[in-house]
Order: C-alpha cells, then structure tokens, then sequence
C-alpha cells in the first residue's frame, strides 16, 4: 500500500472519529473539511507557521513596554558595573601617561608633521556605538523581543568599556611618543633639552601629553570592539553559517571589520600611530577589540554558528519555561477532565440502579446488571 494513501486513511479516520465524538452524530460542515485537507496537503507549512506564531506570540508579550524595567532591573549589578567601567574610563584619559625619556638623536623619528585626523575622535562612538544600536533598534521594531534588544546593548557597551579600559591602561602605563612628538613639544620648531638630555618641552600641555600615548591605538580597537560585535550580532542574525550556501552573507559581517581596519590603516596615515604600534600591536588591538567582543556577545547571544544563534538565551529560557506551563496546564485539564468523566459516569450508573431496584446485591457487588 502507498505511503501516501495509508497515511490519507489514518488521518482522515482520526478525524472522522474525532469530530463523531465531539459532536455524538454525523453532521459535519465544509469549514471542518476544509481545515482537514490544509492540514493534510501542507503539513510542513502549518507546522511552520504554528512554531513562527508561537514564537511571535512570546516575543509579542515579552516588549519593552511590558518587560523593559523587569529586565533592567534583573541586571541591575551588570548596569552598575558598566557605570564603574566609565568612571575608570575618565579617571584614565585624565591622569598623565609616563612621560617617556626622548633625545635629541630619537628626534628623527619623531618629526613627522602634525596633522588633523581622518576619523575625529567625536565620531568614534557614533560608528562604534550608536550605529549598533541602531541596527539592534531595526530588529527589535521587526521582532520585539525585549531581551534581544536589552542584551545587545548592555553587550555592546560592556564590550566597547572594557576594550576602552584595557587600551587607555596601557596607553598611559608605555607612554610612546608619537610619530609628531617634535612638533607637540617645540611648536616653533626650536628644540630644547635638559642637562641629561631630555627633552624640555614648551608646546601646549594637553598636546603633550596626548603625544605620549602612541600605543596602542585607541581608534582602532575602538572601533574593532563595536563593529566587532556588530559584525557577530549581524552573523547570528542572518544566519550566515546556516550552510546554506550563501557567500553574499559573509559581504555583509566582513563590512563592519574592513571599516575598522581602514580606521587603523589611517592612524599610521595621519601619523598618530608608528607601523611598528601598528604591526606589534595587532595582536593586542584583536585581543581589546574581537575577543573582547566576543566574549561578551556569547554571554547573551548563542554562538553565530548554532542553529538559534540568531536569538538569546534568555529568549529560549523563557521559551522553555512557557512551554511547560502549557504543558502543566494541558495536564491539569486532562485530569479535571477524566475526573468529570469519572462523576459522570458514576452518575448514570447510580441513575441505573435507582430504575431496576430488584437487582440482586450478589450483582451489584460483582458488577454485573
């Protein structure tokens, strides 16, 4: 017999029986037929859209209006952290880096010209923060999931802190002069030093002391730690390691990653940054920037090669928790409802027995009527 046919049978006799108990009769309308050959022609499509409405419902209820403050609220300690990161973060672009010895015979390394920078500084955060977050803001609009939104942010922020915190540590702790050291120092161009033959500058002090710190780049592992992250959220998103074989996806992570390399190539550019900071510090900028990033997105988020990696973990958690409260629900009416079976029929047969009182007590006792 085709699998087809038997398979036509059994469902269509599951629902024929069905429907006569529900009913205790024959009568049946077109809608009920209708609704058992869309469940027998596309099975695959219902059961998608079941499991696509399902998780629509949750993601629905669980908003921002609804589980915003509870949210923020649960990570309340995490929040506190991140304002203790950003005070550290002021604390160490205040404080004097190590004034590092420079001689006159080191100056030939040091006199390239100052010049204005390609990426101000001003617009660092606005590419490494706020446009993440705009992108999180784009998903959220399209699922409203509170959680996703809530996570990738707080992600998002500790990632850029803590790599902000790391590269400002070892910026004032090495205290490298910059390539236009000489130009910060002797703004007129005549040099000076002192009787141990270090340098006796008279330029602008804040100027000074930001060209003591050459390395490593802040720019840069700026800007790997938030496009770094972005890129991360953007692979879980459109799954790009579905095994699909969409290589166009991967133009889309590798995007944010080729803008923060160009950030780097233009700090050696503008001469802010010496290749060798550039060379021996990528290590470091990739351990500030991606690990970094990395390490705090897989806090909230699946890993990007997952099957769910486009959703968090607390969404799955709560996804798991509201499926066996349905799950207890439905076994709670089950038994409510073989109670009720029960009393009913308890029922007839005690109505049985009040009509046919001259049956017999040996009957009764052994069930027999």
């Amino acid at each position: 017999m085709p699998w087809g046919w038997g398979n036509f049978r059994s469902t269509f006799c599951f629902k024929f029986f069905s429907g006569f108990s529900q009913s205790q009769g024959l009568e049946t309308s077109a809608t009920v037929t209708n609704d058992w050959f869309s469940e027998l022609h596309f099975p695959l499509i219902k059961c998608k859209n079941h499991q696509k409405g399902m998780r629509d419902s949750e993601l629905g209820i669980h908003s921002v209006r609804s589980h915003g403050v509870t949210v923020a609220r649960t990570h309340m300690h995490d929040w506190l952290t991140l304002m203790l990161l950003g005070v550290i973060l002021a604390i160490l672009n205040i404080i004097h880096p190590f004034y590092r010895f420079v001689g006159k015979d080191m100056m030939s390394d040091l006199k390239y010209p100052l010049k204005n920078n390609t990426v101000p500084v001003w617009l660092v955060p606005i590419y490494a923060v706020l446009l993440p977050i705009a992108v999180f803001l784009l998903f959220y609009i399209r699922r409203r999931d509170v959680y996703d939104l809530h996570h990738s942010i707080l992600g998002l922020l500790f990632c850029v802190l803590i790599t902000g915190v790391l590269t400002d540590a070892i910026k004032d702790a090495v205290g490298r002069p910059r390539p236009d050291f000489f130009w910060r120092c002797f703004p007129d161009g005549k040099d000076a030093y002192d009787q141990w033959g270090n340098v006796v500058c008279h330029g602008d002090k804040s100027v000074i002391r930001e060209g003591h710190k050459s390395f490593p780049s802040g720019h840069t592992s700026w800007s790997f730690a938030g496009l770094g992250f972005l890129s991360l959220y953007l692979s879980g998103k459109i799954k790009v390691f579905d095994r699909s074989g969409h290589v166009s996806k991967l133009c889309v992570v590798l995007l944010p990653l080729l803008v923060a390399s160009l950030v780097g190539i233009s700090r050696v550019d503008d001469y802010w940054h010496h290749w060798q900071d550039v060379f021996t510090g990528g290590l470091l900028v990739f351990f500030a920037g991606l690990v970094v990033a990395t390490f705090c997105y897989l806090q909230f988020f699946l890993p990007p090669y997952h099957v769910d990696g486009w959703g968090t973990h607390a969404y799955f958690r709560i996804l798991e928790e509201s499926r066996l409260n349905v799950n207890n629900v439905q076994s709670s009416d089950a038994v409510l409802e073989n109670q009720q079976n029960e009393r009913n029929n308890n029922a007839v047969i005690g109505i049985s027995l009040s009509g046919n009182p001259s049956l017999p007590v040996e009957d009764l006792e052994s069930g027999r009527m």
